[in-house]
């Protein structure tokens, strides 16, 4: 049965998926049935093809694997509730990008100063809007967002238009204004040198100090963010001393810390304390350091994390309980590809600090992110296709998207024992009503998650280029909280 045949009035259907990739055992689990209920959202249940035969029609002794299938294609709607017939696609859960930026399009249509500075607010939150479609449709049906970029507020409103369906776009993750220190960020006015931003627009929210880090934090989650971003030290697009760099280009191109120790303490404590987690955008290997043992949730590039070869910091990340490191190799190597000043190196970096860590020394608390916005919307999956690429295997940057976003992004509610016990009592079935969308775990195809779907044709677990091509090509439909964009 095609997809547009299922009755809407039908509160459960089943999809019959020839492959269904499970992050809990990183396998291909052959013909299943997935039962979902539409009107909540939710998986049902998810078991074996002749199991679920079984329920509905019982014995199946008498038929081997063949003939079984051969039953189940001849269902009818008048015998058994209905049953999309997906028995040639690979299903894998929603994947999650838990790094974009969606009020952001790729650089090399535009610079991000012009973006800032020349595309009115109207421009970029229809663009935005645009981005989250685009974005879905790519598979990818959970984004955390790491800033605006100039924009305010307008992800507190865009994540309001998508929960309530007026527009089509992925579950949304907002971390509102980023934090930044003065003089660090941009856009810079070359006429007004004293000035934060240009014309009022700033790319992030300003702070110095830690009363004033503190007030930045609690008015970011009083405005509605899920996350705190904190910029420790800007990337290749400003530098702190950037107007030296006419007289002084070493001076001008150094990575200087943004915040103190104490500022970041105040920050991280404050965004704790109210449970929210906190992302840190940073590179230098020190700065890193700083952060882990402040208990920072996500390292946000950290490219840098294994210069001169010294693999101490590394091996504190990989040991962490706590952090999770979001490489963003897609954005590198995006820039660098463009020709980028610096761009060659920074990618050059970031290569070897990713194939040290996940590669050799096997680290799993990797989340996929890949700055998206950065490069062009709907090329998510690019994150995926080279940590591949760079020698990790196929299942294990399967579960880094799917169950492994989730992980990274979920709130702190979902942390220690009494996460543990609330996950349980949802897959139970104890757990049921007025969870919000926040309340439901997405990630895995299991009874009680969302039902949040990808399918796809193509070979997953063959070489890295069907690899790419099976997740950045092969998208056939999405199936988000229970419904199949068509």
């Amino acid at each position: 049965m095609d997809w547009e045949l299922v009755p809407e009035m039908s509160q459960l259907y089943s999809i019959w998926a020839g492959k269904l990739y499970d992050p809990y055992s990183r396998s291909l689990l052959l013909n299943r049935i997935i039962t979902i209920n539409r009107d909540t959202g939710v998986i049902q249940a998810t078991v074996p093809l002749r199991e679920a035969f079984e329920a509905w029609f019982g014995s199946s002794e008498s038929l081997d694997d063949a003939e079984l299938q051969e039953a189940m294609r001849n269902l009818t709607l008048e015998s058994h509730q209905p049953l999309i017939n997906w028995e040639t696609y690979t299903i894998v859960p929603g994947f999650v990008d838990v790094h974009v930026h969606l009020f952001l399009h790729s650089y090399a249509e535009t610079s991000w100063e012009d973006q800032l500075t020349k595309e009115h607010i109207a421009e970029r939150t229809l663009r935005a809007s645009a981005a989250a479609r685009t974005t879905l449709r790519a598979g990818f049906t959970t984004v955390r967002d790491l800033g605006t970029e100039g924009a305010g507020d307008a992800d507190i409103a865009l994540r309001k238009c998508i929960s309530t369906n007026i527009i089509e776009g992925p579950r949304y993750f907002c971390a509102n204004r980023a934090i930044v220190s003065t003089g660090s960020y941009g856009p810079k006015s070359a006429i007004h040198l004293n000035e934060e931003g240009v014309e009022g627009v700033m790319g992030a929210e300003v702070a110095d100090g830690k009363v004033d880090c503190i007030r930045a934090v609690r008015r970011q989650i009083g405005a509605g963010a899920d996350w705190v971003k904190v910029s420790v030290y800007i990337n290749i697009h400003y530098r702190v001393r950037s107007r030296m760099s006419n007289t002084a280009p070493d001076i001008g191109s150094q990575a200087i810390p943004t915040f103190n120790r104490g500022e970041l303490e105040a920050m991280v404590t404050a965004a704790h304390s109210s449970g929210v987690k906190v992302a840190a955008h940073v590179m230098r290997q020190d700065v890193i350091k700083t952060l882990l043992e402040l208990g920072v949730d996500t390292i946000e590039h950290g490219a840098d994390i294994y210069s001169n070869a010294d693999e101490s910091v590394l091996h504190m990340l990989i040991d962490s309980k706590k952090t999770t490191w979001v490489p963003t190799l897609a954005a590198y190597y995006t820039l660098a590809e463009r020709g980028l000043p610096g761009a060659d190196m920074i990618w050059e970096n970031a290569q070897k600090a990713f194939v040290k860590a996940a590669v050799e020394l096997k680290m799993e608390n990797i989340a996929c992110g890949g700055d998206t916005g950065v490069f062009p919307h709907g090329e998510n999956a690019l994150e995926m296709a080279l940590m591949v690429k760079l020698g990790v295997g196929w299942e294990r940057v399967l579960r880094w998207a799917t169950l492994g976003g989730w992980e990274c992004i979920r709130g702190m509610e979902w942390e220690g024992p009494a996460g543990i016990e609330r996950l349980k009592q949802i897959e139970s079935g104890a757990l049921q009503k007025g969870l919000g969308e926040r309340g439901i775990p997405f990630g895995a195809v299991r009874k009680g998650w969302a039902a949040d779907m990808v399918v796809i044709s193509g070979k997953l677990d063959g070489t890295p280029d069907e690899f790419s091509k099976a997740v950045r090509e092969g998208i056939r439909f999405v199936v988000k909280g229970g419904h199949c964009l068509t």
